[in-house]
């Protein structure tokens, strides 16, 4: 449908956007709800795994709206990415931010954050521009909503399924986890723990490769949320249920992301874990459990990238060793040595101009420098006769010897030189 800007009502434009506003937050406080009660909260995790970056209140929307979701992205994203909506299909409504500033009157406040008064001991009052953070519906798309060219895929899914792919998803969990891991035997039979004390991480040892994956990503996840720093900083007191939800969720997650087996998690506790529960309560539980997840997988990402790479640069100098590109092939050629590459063909070439090649000069004596000064003058001298003699017209030939004899007899009479004409001419020859 075509935009009609003379028809457009802005105040009916304004009702309908409150309107879709009032709707989706009544839809959010629903989905929060459910998400606590029966297998919705696996659901929700799966979307956690797959939209990581987006929401709590956007991840449900989408959820929502398009259970089979697995990357969206605006109409503008996808065209940035060369891939385009195909015609027909109806956009996800999430909420985008929409902030706006305005002028509000309040207390002046003096360095010390107290009320400046006037003489008659009332506040003072000024005028300050605040930002309100605001919200507003806008459309996004699922891939399976475009066409185009291929997405880009960091090779994560493959990691998992060889023993080299697990060492580098270990290698990458062990390097960005942010305290000591050690692999021990637990005697009490747990499959690992966090030391709050010591502030480190135990793993059984001998596992399955899934169940060490899982087991450091869970009692990683309690190191970031229920360390005594992390508590302290948080202001919350949780119990232990909340904990164990947290940590199994964000484990959930992230394993869920790299396609490790996950069908044997179980959160059939949290209900009455959420049970009595207000909705914004309840939605920063989930917050907490997305936003840890996403930190994680972000930095795993990094890392397995990272990694990769300098495997890929091992890999190849242990077959090609100080082969090419690494060896210099023109190392043994002498000092000067250059190569023309392509090869030039200068059998047709032409200059315009003459090129004169001149020695470098030689360090004279100063006898050796006033003799070369005479031969010069002389030379020139010379020059000058020879071409007065030239343009003579006598009726008899005169040699060659005979001009230059002429010559030097006027050059030496000028000079008053007592130099023999016959020596001084061989030398300036």
């Amino acid at each position: 449908m075509a935009y009609d800007k003379n028809n457009f009502d802005p105040k009916a434009a304004a009702e309908a956007r409150k309107k879709e506003m009032e709707e989706i937050t009544t839809k959010l406080e629903k989905g929060v709800k459910d998400i606590f009660s029966s297998d919705n909260f696996k659901d929700y995790l799966n979307f956690c795994a797959k939209l990581p970056r987006y929401s709590v209140n956007n991840q449900i929307l989408i959820m929502m709206q398009k259970p089979d979701a697995t990357m969206c992205q605006s109409f503008t994203g996808w065209k940035e990415m060369n891939r385009h909506v195909v015609k027909g299909e109806k956009g996800i409504r999430i909420l985008a931010p929409a902030p706006y500033k305005m002028e509000r009157e309040q207390d002046k406040l003096d360095a010390n954050g107290k009320a400046i008064l006037d003489k008659d001991g009332e506040p003072v009052k000024e005028k300050v521009e605040v930002t309100i953070n605001a919200f507003k519906p806008v459309s996004t798309f699922d891939v399976s909503q475009t066409d185009g060219d291929p997405l880009p895929t960091l090779g994560i899914a493959e990691l998992t399924g060889s023993v080299d792919g697990y060492k580098t998803l270990l290698d990458a969990i062990t390097e960005v986890v942010p305290v000591p891991i050690t692999f021990e035997n637990i005697e009490s039979g747990a499959k690992g723990y966090f030391h709050l004390e010591d502030n480190r991480i135990a793993v059984q040892e001998g596992m399955s490769e899934a169940q060490t994956v899982k087991t450091i990503i869970h009692e990683a996840a309690h190191q970031a949320l229920h360390s005594k720093n992390a508590l302290e900083a948080s202001g919350e007191k949780k119990s232990k249920n909340q904990k164990e939800t947290e940590a199994e969720s964000v484990a959930y997650v992230v394993c869920q992301h790299y396609g490790i087996d996950t069908s044997d998690y179980s959160f059939g506790y949290v209900a009455s874990w959420s049970e009595g529960k207000e909705v914004p309560e309840l939605k920063a539980s989930l917050d907490t459990i997305r936003r840890t997840a996403s930190e994680m997988i972000q930095k795993i990402d990094d890392k397995v990238q990272a990694l990769t790479t300098v495997k890929e640069i091992d890999e190849f100098m242990e077959v090609h060793g100080d082969e090419l590109p690494f060896a210099d092939p023109e190392a043994d050629q002498p000092v000067g040595y250059i190569k023309i590459t392509p090869p030039v063909d200068f059998s047709d070439f032409k200059n315009d101009k003459k090129i004169t090649l001149t020695a470098e000069p030689k360090a004279e004596s100063k006898e050796n420098a006033e003799e070369s000064k005479e031969k010069k003058d002389e030379t020139k001298e010379i020059a000058k006769a020879e071409k007065k003699t030239a343009s003579r017209k006598s009726a008899k030939k005169t040699s060659v010897k005979d001009k230059l004899s002429a010559g030097k007899e006027k050059v030496s009479k000028t000079n008053k030189t007592k130099t023999e004409p016959k020596k001084d001419l061989q030398a300036a020859m």
